[in-house]
């Protein structure tokens, strides 16, 4: 199957042969009445100058491969793969890619009047005017699988209804979350930023805490605080989630037996393997295969 960062992995090999631009490219996928989704690869990285941009929609963008740097007026975030960069249409925001280079995300575009009847279904009174990110969560962890499965062409996707879907979860999750903490410094970012990245390039190697901790050159417990403060989950809840995409994006060609997705994927047994997945996805793995 193909790797979820291989157009990354592409796009960055493309600039260094031609001394080219890092922006953002994007892919159409589909579109309709009041939205459209897209699958957007950038190449920029640390040498690139972060510059402001402006939502011309309300976005929510599913981080698929790559990390980097969201700041808005009122916000800022390390951006991970399972995460959710959420804009609210005007407002202003830059991306930075200091602690790595590339990212891959799959964004949906809407327009006012859709964005705001999604979100009056959603129970959300006004105008909405939610910007930041949602972190991994077990409340997308279907979505995102199912929008990874798409833009991989393993498993072909129904975009408007994913898309709506997307949108009232997004909307209600934020609703209801406290606010976000501030950043940690940047030096003690950039160390969290190179875990999370070393998780995601290879989710099934044996991580602990101890070495992580080891790694980022702080204790523990303060990596533990760190980290889930950097990108709103634990390390074990981040190393477990990037386990269980790895294996929703293998199982979703059909081909792949589900012994062999468990064991290459970081998990022991096959029984600890179902009941993760079940609980991160609402079903088996052989009922997502089908």
């Amino acid at each position: 199957m193909v790797k979820i960062a291989a157009p990354v992995e592409r796009a960055l090999a493309h600039r260094r042969e031609t001394g080219g631009a890092g922006g953002p490219h994007a892919r159409p996928l589909a579109s309709g009445a009041g939205w459209s989704v897209a699958d957007v690869v950038c190449a920029c990285g640390p040498d690139d100058r972060p510059f402001e941009e402006r939502h011309a929609h309300y976005s929510i963008a599913i981080v698929a491969a790559g990390l980097f740097r969201y700041r808005t007026a009122h916000h800022a975030a390390l951006m991970t793969p399972g995460s959710l960069m959420v804009g609210a249409i005007g407002h202003s925001y830059e991306c930075g890619h200091e602690h790595g280079a590339g990212d891959r995300c799959i964004a949906f575009w809407y327009d006012a009047e859709r964005f705001e009847r999604l979100a009056a279904d959603a129970g959300i009174r006004g105008r909405p005017s939610a910007a930041g990110r949602v972190p991994p969560r077990r409340e997308v962890a279907p979505i995102v699988a199912r929008a990874a499965a798409g833009v991989t062409g393993a498993d072909a996707v129904g975009w408007e209804e994913l898309g709506i879907e997307l949108a009232v979860r997004t909307l209600t999750l934020m609703q209801g979350a406290a606010h976000a903490p501030a950043a940690p410094p940047a030096r003690t970012l950039a160390r969290v930023a190179a875990i999370a990245r070393a998780i995601d390039e290879e989710p099934s190697a044996p991580f602990d805490l101890a070495g992580m901790a080891r790694d980022a050159g702080v204790s523990p417990y303060h990596f533990l605080r760190t980290f889930e403060r950097a990108t709103g989950v634990t390390p074990h809840q981040y190393l477990v989630r990037a386990r269980l995409r790895e294996a929703a994006r293998r199982l979703a060609t059909g081909r792949a037996k589900m012994l062999d997705v468990a064991l290459d994927c970081g998990f022991g047994d096959v029984s600890n393997f179902n009941h993760a997945f079940r609980r991160e996805f609402g079903v088996n793995p052989r009922g997502w295969t089908r």
